[in-house]
């Protein structure tokens, strides 16, 4: 009789792990995300909750709004931004606002 094996699974961190690409992908999130946690004390209190972080990637950052009136708060902010990213070792050399469109 033969012996039973047990499938072997993987958590995602596992399988993120072991594949480069999603590997890369992740690392580009978690720079995004942490990108936006040194900026976001820099906006007003109402606009904080409309901001997500978009893209990363060789020195180039997005960040999502959801509203033309936010994109143009947050193109006031970036000379500010810049700084404090600046200031904390990100090397973000660009940072692009990019409004989403409900349904796309």
């Amino acid at each position: 009789m033969p012996a039973h094996r047990s499938p072997s699974f993987l958590s995602l961190q596992e399988a993120v792990g072991a594949a480069p690409t999603l590997a890369l992908l992740r690392e580009r999130a978690e720079a995004s995300q942490r990108c936006l946690s040194l900026v976001r004390p820099l906006m007003p209190a109402g606009l904080r909750q409309q901001v997500a972080p978009g893209p990363w990637g060789d020195g180039e950052w997005c960040l999502l709004v959801g509203n033309a009136a936010a994109a143009a708060k947050l193109r006031q902010l970036l000379p500010a931004m810049r700084e404090v990213l600046a200031e904390n070792g990100a090397q973000v050399s660009a940072i692009r606002i990019k409004v989403q469109v409900p349904g796309r």
